[in-house]
C-alpha cells in the first residue's frame, strides 16, 4: 500500500496530455496514484450502454498508457465519493492519501461532490486543489468579473474569451512514477448491462489515442479545416457511407476529456493561420466558442436544466403526451427522417447537428409540443456527448424558448427536400440504413411514403400503417396550431423585456452574429502557443501513426449538442416576441 501517496483522481479528463492535476501531482515527488470511481449516481437508469462502454474504454486506454508508457496504473474504485475517499483519506483502502488534485467540473452534481470531498479533506488534513481543464476559460473567476453578463450571442462568448487573455497552450505529458498495486481493474460492460450490448464500439472507440488520432487526422486535411462551416455539413452522413458523419467525431472525445479543449483549439490554429479560412460561428473555433458559451450560461444561470424559474427559459405551456414521447424516441413516426435519426442515436450514440435540429424542434414547436426537457433526458441517456451544459442550452436553443433562440415559428419541413437547409440526401439511403423497413421503397417517396401509391408500397414490401407507421401528427396542421400556441404562451407572459439581471439588453442579438475573427486571411489567431503538438501527444499516448483523412472513416461531433445556424421551413404568423430581433440572418425557406 502506497502511505502518504498524492492522488490523482480521475473523472473527466480522462487523459495524459494537458492534465495540470497529474503535472502538480508529479511535482510533489512523492507516490502518485491516478484512479477512477465508479460512481452509482451514473447508473443505467442515467447512462445507456454505449456512453457506458465509451467510458470504459477511455478507462482501459489510460490505463494501458500508464502501464506501457509508465509503469503505473489506473485504480478503477467503485463506491459513493464521499465514503470511497473517507477511506483513502483515513488509509482504509489501497493506498493512504495526504494529497489529491482533481480537474475542475461544473455540473451540479459534480459541484455537490467535489464541496463535499474538499470539506472531508479539510476535516481530515488532507491537501486538496483542483485545476481548470475542461473548459478554455476558468468559468468561476469569469462569472465573478465585475461587469459580467451572461453571454447570449457569439460576439459576447468571443468577448469574454478575449477579455480573458490568450489560451494557454497545452500542458506536455509528465514523467509519471510507477506504481505497482494489484487489483482494481477496469471492468467490462457485461457486469452492467447484461441484457444489452454496446452498438457503437465501431464508430466511436473511446480513449485519448483514438481522440489524438482522430484530432491528427483531422488537421492534417488543412483545406477541410480551412473551409470547415459547419451549417454547410450534411445531417445524412457521408456519400455511400450512411453511418460516417461528415464532421470531425470530435464531441465525445472533449465531452469525456479524451481530448485537450486547449490541445484542439492550437492544433486548429495552426492550420487556419495565414490562410483564407471560415469564420465563427461556423468555423471549428466557432464551434468550441459555442461550447465555452454553454458552459459559462450553465455556471451563472439559476435553474438552466429546468423550465421554472429559469430566466433563460420562456415558460411555454408545454404537453405531456407518454404515447407521443414513445413514438419519438424509438424512431416510430411515421415521418423517415426523424426515425432514422432517432434510430441512429439509440444505435450509435451519436446525431449530427442539424439532425439534433430536427428531432428536436419536431417534438417541440414543430410538431408533437412535448416540453423540451423531455427531450433533454433522452438526449442525456443516449448521446455519447451528452454534456450537461451543452445538452440544456441546445435544446433551450432548439424548443425556441430561450433568448438566444431563433425565431420560434421557423419550424423545420420533417420531410426535407433537395434545397432543405438540414442538408439531408435525397437517394434515401440514410433512411434505408437506419429504417430497413422501407429499404426498398423508391428514392422519390423516402420521406414521404405515405404518399406512395398502394402498388409501389406492396412492390417495396412496406404497407404505411402496417409494416411502418403512418404519420403520428400531420405536419401542416400541427405546425399551424403550435405556432398559435406558442404565440398565445408569450401573449401570455408579463413583461416582454429581458429578466432584470441581465443589465440593459434590450434585445437579442442573434447568437449567429459575430465579429470575432477579424479578416479571412492571415492573422496570428488568439493564443498562439508553444505547447506539444498533437503529433506530440500522439507519441506520449504510445500511437504516432497518424490517420485519415478528416471526413473518412470518422463520426463527427455534434453535442447534445452544437449549436450552429438555423435556417428553416415556415413563414411567421409576424406575432410579437418576447425578445424581438431582426430576422435578416434567417435566409432560407424551405416548403
Amino acid at each position: 500500500m502506497a502511505s502518504g501517496a498524492t492522488g490523482v483522481w480521475f473523472r473527466k479528463g480522462l487523459r495524459l496530455h494537458d492534465n495540470a492535476a497529474l503535472v502538480k501531482a508529479v511535482a510533489e515527488g512523492t507516490p502518485v496514484v491516478p484512479f477512477f470511481i465508479l460512481d452509482p449516481w451514473f447508473d443505467r437508469s442515467k447512462v445507456g450502454v454505449n456512453r457506458y462502454n465509451f467510458l470504459l474504454q477511455s478507462l482501459a486506454d489510460l490505463d494501458d498508457q500508464l502501464r506501457k508508457e509508465h509503469k503505473s496504473r489506473l485504480l478503477v474504485l467503485r463506491g459513493k465519493p464521499d465514503e470511497v475517499l473517507r477511506e483513502l483519506f483515513e488509509g482504509k483502502g489501497p493506498f493512504k492519501l495526504t494529497k489529491l488534485f482533481w480537474e475542475k467540473d461544473s455540473e451540479p452534481y459534480a459541484r455537490r461532490r467535489d464541496a463535499f470531498a474538499e470539506g472531508l479533506a479539510k476535516e481530515m488534513n488532507v491537501y486538496t486543489e483542483s485545476f481548470v481543464g475542461h473548459t478554455l476559460l476558468d468559468l468561476d473567476a469569469t462569472v465573478g468579473r465585475n461587469g459580467f453578463k451572461p453571454p447570449i450571442s457569439m460576439k459576447s462568448i468571443q468577448t469574454i474569451v478575449q477579455t480573458a487573455g490568450p489560451i494557454m497552450p497545452p500542458l506536455p505529458v509528465p514523467k509519471i512514477p510507477p506504481l505497482d498495486t494489484d487489483g482494481f481493474d477496469v471492468p467490462k460492460i457485461e457486469e452492467f448491462y447484461k441484457d444489452e450490448a454496446p452498438s457503437s464500439t465501431n464508430n466511436f472507440p473511446g480513449g485519448e489515442r483514438e481522440a489524438l488520432r482522430r484530432l491528427a487526422a483531422t488537421c492534417a486535411d488543412v483545406d477541410f479545416v480551412c473551409k470547415f462551416e459547419k451549417p454547410k455539413t450534411s445531417s445524412t452522413g457521408a456519400q455511400g457511407k450512411p453511418w460516417e458523419p461528415s464532421t470531425t467525431g470530435l464531441s465525445p472525445y472533449l465531452k469525456f476529456g479524451c481530448i485537450s479543449v486547449r490541445m484542439a483549439w492550437h492544433e486548429i490554429d495552426k492550420c487556419i493561420r495565414g490562410r483564407s479560412h471560415s469564420q465563427p460561428p461556423q468555423s471549428l473555433h466557432g464551434q468550441i466558442l459555442f461550447r465555452e458559451m454553454f458552459y459559462v450560461l450553465g455556471t451563472c444561470v439559476p435553474n438552466f436544466d429546468k423550465q421554472d424559474n429559469n430566466p433563460m427559459c420562456k415558460p411555454i405551456p408545454w404537453g405531456s403526451d407518454e404515447k407521443l414521447l414513445a413514438a419519438w424516441q424509438d424512431g416510430m413516426t411515421g415521418y423517415p427522417f426523424i426515425d432514422a435519426l432517432m434510430r441512429q442515436l439509440r444505435q450509435t450514440g451519436w446525431m449530427h447537428h442539424l439532425g439534433r435540429h430536427a428531432v428536436a424542434c419536431f417534438l417541440t414547436r414543430g410538431d408533437l409540443w412535448q416540453s423540451w426537457t423531455a427531450g433533454r433526458d433522452v438526449f442525456d441517456k443516449l448521446l455519447l456527448d451528452s454534456d450537461w451544459a451543452v445538452n440544456n442550452g441546445n435544446w433551450l436553443w432548439l424548443a425556441g424558448v430561450a433568448p438566444f433562440s431563433a425565431p420560434y415559428f421557423r419550424v423545420y419541413d420533417p420531410c426535407p427536400g433537395p434545397k432543405s437547409s438540414l442538408n439531408a440526401e435525397q437517394t434515401g439511403e440514410f433512411v434505408r440504413h437506419f429504417v430497413p423497413e422501407l429499404k426498398a421503397m423508391p428514392a422519390k417517396y423516402i420521406y414521404k411514403p405515405w404518399t406512395a401509391p398502394l402498388a409501389d408500397q406492396k412492390k417495396a414490401g412496406c404497407i404505411v400503417g402496417k409494416d411502418y407507421p403512418a404519420p403520428i401528427v400531420d405536419h401542416a396542421s400541427s405546425r399551424d396550431a403550435n405556432l398559435n400556441r406558442f404565440k398565445a404562451g408569450l401573449d401570455a407572459l408579463k413583461g416582454g423585456v429581458m429578466p432584470e439581471k441581465f443589465g440593459d439588453i434590450k434585445d437579442d442579438p442573434g447568437a449567429m452574429k459575430t465579429t470575432f475573427a477579424k479578416g479571412g486571411k492571415g492573422g496570428k489567431g488568439k493564443g498562439a502557443g508553444k505547447g506539444p503538438s498533437v503529433l506530440d501527444a500522439l507519441k506520449s499516448a504510445g500511437s504516432g501513426k497518424g490517420g485519415k483523412r478528416a471526413n473518412e472513416s470518422r463520426p463527427a461531433e455534434g453535442s447534445g449538442g452544437e449549436a450552429t445556424s438555423h435556417t428553416v421551413e415556415d413563414s411567421p404568423p409576424k406575432p410579437k416576441r418576447r425578445w424581438q430581433r431582426s430576422l435578416g440572418d434567417d435566409k432560407v425557406k424551405e416548403s
